[in-house]
């Protein structure tokens, strides 16, 4: 098992990041939360991480906080969420968010999250009552992100690949203000219109 990883980053383009520890590339999945947190590329950082074999694949997620990894592990125990709708709900909900949703038992807003109908909303409530875990700070280290080519271009592909459909992250970046605002600031607006 991989438990984390600290090295230099390479890449970033959500939800995928590459980074380098002693020569040797890793690519990680991460939810936008841990967007958020990452460095300049270039820059050092260390990342929690979880490590899913399937038979097909060797897949590496990467979370920025200790509680953000806790909380996906938690999630894709649930019936019908899998990696995708839990970097999905990581994406679109902080952990503090996600919290309230399953204290107030908040169908609706869970049901915003691409890839969770009703269903998977009220089992996701039943089912992590007991399990939210509890945040432990992370390491996560801030940093300002490098220059983008184009943050409109870049954010709607990263919703997109957050599941949203190709015209609703169209839509949904159409109605931020976008001047002047980095690829992942584009995002974060978006998402929140989404979440409420």
């Amino acid at each position: 098992m991989i438990g984390h990883l600290k090295g230099r980053l390479v890449y970033k383009e959500p939800p995928t990041l590459l980074v380098d520890v002693s020569g040797v590339g890793y690519e990680l999945e991460a939810p936008m939360t841990t967007f958020y947190d990452l460095p300049a590329v270039g820059q050092e950082l260390t990342l929690y991480t979880h490590l899913l074999v399937r038979d097909d694949a060797h897949l590496l997620y990467g979370f920025s906080r200790e509680s953000q990894r806790r909380l996906f592990r938690g999630l894709i125990k649930v019936n019908g969420v899998g990696p995708r709708v839990a970097l999905a709900i990581l994406s679109g909900l902080t952990y503090q968010e996600f919290e309230q949703c399953v204290v107030a038992e908040d169908v609706a807003r869970l049901t915003r999250v691409p890839g969770i109908g009703r269903k998977t909303a009220e089992r996701l409530i039943v089912e992590m009552r007991d399990k939210v875990p509890v945040p432990v700070s992370g390491t996560g280290e801030a940093g300002p992100p490098p220059p983008q080519n184009d943050p409109v271009s870049e954010a709607v592909s990263a919703l997109t690949a957050l599941g949203y459909k190709p015209q609703e992250a169209s839509r949904l970046v159409r109605a931020v203000p976008t001047e002047g605002l980095r690829t992942e600031e584009i995002i974060r607006q978006a998402l929140k219109s989404v979440a409420g």
